[in-house]
């Protein structure tokens, strides 16, 4: 007699995941497959994600570590641990998976960014390229053009990123000159806005942001403006004729 797949006995996650949560502690051994394979359900009770916590052998997985911080039933205390622990490029990648919460997302972002001033330029230059849009932004204000210019080509990277970049004190004058004169991001009026606001603008792209903006709006923005003065008074003059 033919028996349906159906009727089959459960896969071993399956039963894995009805034990008891020492059990499970216990008799997942060293088997990275089986724990992936549990951690991709998103039901699983935060009792067998703490007894998947407690195996040390399965645990020395990197792909596990961030299957449980990034399982939506992880214990907070558990994957706020597991974060703190990852180094650079894991945090790299669990801030962009789509699957872990964004406040945990998030947490891993701010603290790569917390870590930017110990890790090598070329590891600076790779988060530049790839990482979350927070990263990105961070890494504007880079010394180094090698590590400021793939951030700026970023796919992820905000207008609101570079605004904000843009209003530093200490971004380098090369970092302006660039927005200034890129296809992409000197368009938006929020950052020709911070443009015209910033010390190292040249005199050339002030005149043509300030073509953009309303009369009333750029008198506001000249008061406040960290502009040279005398590119301030050629703007005035610009305005008054």
């Amino acid at each position: 007699m033919n028996v349906d797949k159906a009727e089959t006995p459960n896969a071993p996650e399956a039963h894995a995941s009805s034990m008891p949560r020492d059990e499970l502690a216990s008799n997942l051994a060293g088997n990275e497959d089986l724990a992936l394979a549990l951690l991709k359900n998103r039901d699983l009770s935060a009792e067998h994600l703490e007894g998947i916590h407690k195996n040390a052998a399965v645990m020395k997985s990197r792909k596990v570590r961030l299957a449980l911080a990034a399982h939506p039933r992880a214990p907070r205390r558990i994957a706020l641990r597991l974060i703190r622990e990852f180094y650079t490029f894991d945090l790299m990648h669990f801030s962009l998976m789509s699957a872990a919460p964004a406040d945990l997302r998030r947490t891993a972002s701010e603290l790569l960014v917390t870590r930017l001033s110990s890790i090598t330029l070329g590891e600076r230059i790779s988060l530049a390229r790839r990482s979350s849009a927070l990263v990105a932004g961070a890494l504007l204000l880079d010394k180094k053009s090698q590590v400021w210019k793939p951030a700026l080509e970023n796919a992820r990277l905000t207008e609101d990123a570079i605004v904000k970049a843009l209003r530093r004190p200490h971004v380098t004058p090369a970092f302006v000159e660039s927005v200034c004169r890129h296809v992409k991001w000197s368009v938006p009026h929020e950052i020709r806005i911070a443009l015209l606001r910033n010390a190292h603008t040249p005199l050339a792209r002030a005149l043509e942001f300030a073509r953009s903006i309303p009369p009333a709006r750029l008198r506001d923005i000249l008061h406040s403006s960290r502009l040279p003065e005398n590119i301030k008074a050629y703007l005035r003059k610009e305005l008054r004729g």
